[in-house]
């Protein structure tokens, strides 16, 4: 009992260094953006984001030794995974393109995420019941979050499009060449990104889901809301492809989509029905 109390000691401070970081890297964007603002702000920005990434890499390895399984399976887990989705894909991002307002954003959602996963960290480890004792668990699980970070970054693009819509983008290919886009664009891309990931997650959960219950579609509570969150992106790329929308409609519809994800992730336990899913986090 004395070691898993020493540990979870530990796990407090990463879990504060990681928060602070990304809060570090929140504020030195923000400066980033004044007029005539050194770059070198966007880059502290950048090395402190790359240090919270770092932490919570820490974190997560600590967790998987000590449960002596993924880190996914309670609420404080999988929120620590959302964070460090989101994180590598802000590295990802930042990579090619210059972020500005996104990079703000996206730091003080992992801010958010984080505190919040430590305020819910679990007092002792909990096993995982059968069902999830699957080599589907860890590519279903992380292939769904990295779709949610992917998203998310859409649902920025969608609120700075709406806010500015005159706001633009710079982006920078391998080859070095720049242009610039708007925030629409960069939604758009986002979107396609995600979407892919999202019915990824689908499919091999629907594997999944055949091996331990024998039916590809068992219609539980939270698979049901996955699928109406897959389909409000189903229709946004419809809709965009037919060019039967407008960049602020579709900002809008964005907006829409990403509240179902967040309502699928977190929000279930609000419904009467959650007592009957396997899938809702405690």
């Amino acid at each position: 009992m004395s070691s898993i109390a020493l540990a979870l000691s530990r796990q407090g401070g990463f879990w504060l260094a990681a928060a602070m970081a990304f809060l570090a890297a929140a504020v030195a964007y923000a400066l980033a953006l004044r007029p005539r603002a050194s770059r070198w702000m966007g880059r502290a920005g950048s090395m402190l984001v790359l240090v919270g990434f770092v932490l919570a890499t820490g974190l997560l390895a600590m967790r998987w030794m000590q449960a002596g399984r993924p880190p996914f399976k309670t609420l404080s887990e999988s929120l620590l995974l959302f964070a460090w989705c989101t994180a590598l894909t802000h590295l990802m991002v930042e990579r090619f393109c210059r972020m500005a307002w996104l990079a703000l954003l996206s730091c003080s959602f992992i801010v958010l995420l984080i505190v919040y996963g430590g305020i819910k960290a679990d007092a002792q480890v909990m096993s995982l019941p059968p069902a999830l004792q699957s080599a589907w668990f860890i590519p279903h699980v992380v292939v769904y979050f990295f779709g949610y970070a992917a998203l998310f970054m859409a649902f920025i693009g969608a609120l700075v499009h709406l806010w500015r819509p005159e706001l633009e983008l710079e982006l920078e290919t391998p080859a070095g060449q720049r242009s610039k886009v708007s925030y629409a664009h960069f939604m758009d891309m986002a979107i396609h990104f995600g979407f892919v990931l999202l019915t990824l997650g689908l499919v091999i959960g629907a594997i999944w889901a055949k091996q331990a219950w024998g039916d590809y579609w068992t219609w539980d509570p939270k698979e049901n809301w996955a699928l109406i969150s897959w389909l409000v992106f189903v229709l946004h790329l419809h809709l965009r492809h037919s060019r039967r929308i407008t960049d602020r409609a579709s900002a809008v519809l964005v907006i829409i989509g990403f509240a179902t994800i967040v309502f699928t992730y977190l929000g279930m336990n609000l419904l009467p029905t959650a007592g009957q899913s396997v899938h809702v986090y405690q």
